[in-house]
Formats: structure tokens, C-alpha cells, sequence
């Protein structure tokens, strides 16, 4: 048999702690509101999302997107989230919800214009109450490369003139 210094003992054991500590605490979600080091969303602007499985370009991923509630003083009653051209990733209206309290609520419709660049969606009475928000966007197929890409979220308030208001943008990486 061999004898190894005690020194070499650390240097064999640290890499296999690391490995032991990974394997029992996978890091698997993205949960950020995304970083601007030059120029880009004002701060007070920045809205909070989730990445569920964070797997990267061209995988199916979910995406809890959160509106706070100091951002919905006046309620809604519609929702728009836009996304820019180069997103190529894929939705699916039917596995769209909205969440208050963690409870989803009866959405009236939702429209995804493919050629805008643009989510609708519209729910079955007004949220008038002012309430965390989040949209769940379940099965998105992810952009085919990796990137930041800006979610802008807009709203038409409760009870009042049709006219979108912005409220905030995700600033969201897939990578």
C-alpha cells in the first residue's frame, strides 16, 4: 500500500466534497430580474420572473413572470407582454394562466400574434384589487440561441380609458 502526506489527503478529498455538495443541491432554476450593467430599464422599472428548469435554447421551460403589486394599483383588464424580434421561442395560448395568491384565475382568452411580437391576455372579470401578480407561461419552447431578451408588460387598468399603460419589463436570459 501507499501513504499520501496529509496535504495530498485535502487535495484528493476537496474536489469530491464539491462534487458530493452539487449532486445534493442541484442548481437548476433562474430566478432574477436580470442584469444591466450599461444603459438599458430603469431600475424602479425592472420586473421579477422565474425560469423553472433554466435548460437553455431550444428546451421546453417555464416561465413565472411577476407583476408586483404596487404596479397594479388600478387593476387590469387586459394584459400585453411584448418580446423582441430576434426571440424566436414558441408559446402556446392554452398553457398561458394568471396567478393571484398563488390561485389561477378564469382568463376570458388569450392571443398570441406571432407576426407583433405580442401576448394578450385578457381575464374573465377585471382584477381590480391590488395584488402580486404572476402570468405562467407553462411548455415555452425557448429561443434557439442563448441571450437577454426584454419582456415588456403592459396593461389596460380597471374601469377606466383603453389605454396601455407600461408597467415594467423582464429582463430575461436564456442561456
Amino acid at each position: 500500500m501507499f501513504k499520501l502526506k496529509s496535504s495530498a489527503w485535502i487535495l484528493l478529498l476537496f474536489p469530491m466534497t464539491l462534487l458530493g455538495y452539487f449532486v445534493a443541491n442541484p442548481v437548476s432554476a433562474q430566478s432574477t430580474s436580470g442584469l444591466t450593467i450599461f444603459g438599458g430599464v430603469d431600475r424602479e422599472n425592472i420586473l421579477n420572473y422565474y425560469l423553472e428548469w433554466d435548460v437553455g435554447p431550444k428546451r421546453r421551460e417555464r416561465y413565472k413572470l411577476t407583476i408586483p403589486a404596487k404596479k397594479m394599483i388600478q387593476g387590469a383588464s387586459k394584459i400585453f407582454i411584448t418580446y423582441p424580434d430576434y426571440y424566436d421561442g414558441k408559446f402556446e395560448e392554452d398553457r398561458i394562466e394568471i396567478r393571484i395568491k398563488n390561485k389561477p384565475i378564469e382568463l376570458e382568452e388569450v392571443v398570441w400574434d406571432e407576426e407583433s411580437r405580442i401576448i394578450e391576455i385578457v381575464p374573465k372579470e377585471q382584477i381590480t384589487q391590488s395584488n402580486k401578480l404572476q402570468i405562467v407561461m407553462h411548455n415555452v419552447k425557448n429561443p434557439s440561441r442563448a441571450g437577454t431578451f426584454y419582456f415588456n408588460c403592459q396593461l389596460i387598468a380597471a374601469n377606466d380609458l383603453p389605454i396601455r399603460q407600461h408597467v415594467g419589463t423582464w429582463i430575461i436570459t436564456v442561456d
